[in-house]
């Protein structure tokens, strides 16, 4: 014989998962990957190669530059010389398991615009840029 279900707890129920956040994973990776390029602009424009180093880039990419002797900020300050109001425009992202990339069109005052495809990789929760692009038409 079938009893009825009772009902009664679950509006109070489905309330308290909709306050609590049920079901809420936060940010997906493509936000989190846009986030990624939108503080890479931010943290070029400011010329602040500290956040670059330690919070922005890839620690393989880190390491490229460090094995050629180069210290990750002075590359950045020598790469980033003169670079004034730097633009990035994010097109499409695709994600692949710990890897992604992004297509962006950058620019900057007195440069040409180019569009590149940059390589991405998750790092923790988050995402770090594991290349700075060039494979694009620009």
């Amino acid at each position: 014989m079938l009893r009825p279900v009772a009902t009664r707890g679950l509006p109070l129920l489905l309330i308290l998962c909709v306050l609590a956040g049920c079901g809420d994973s936060g940010p997906s990776d493509e936000q989190r990957i846009r986030e990624t390029l939108s503080s890479f602009e931010q943290a070029a424009a400011a010329h602040d190669y500290d956040a670059l180093c330690d919070r922005i880039l890839a620690p393989k990419l880190i390491d490229t530059l460090e094995q050629i002797g180069l210290p990750c900020e002075t590359a950045l300050q020598k790469g980033f010389e003169g670079l004034e109001d730097p633009r990035i425009s994010v097109g499409v992202v695709k994600v692949s398991g710990d890897t992604a990339t992004a297509q962006v069109r950058s620019s900057a005052a007195g440069q040409s615009p180019s569009e590149d495809t940059v390589d991405l990789v998750r790092v923790g929760d988050g995402w770090r840029i594991a290349s700075l692009g060039g494979t694009g038409a620009g």
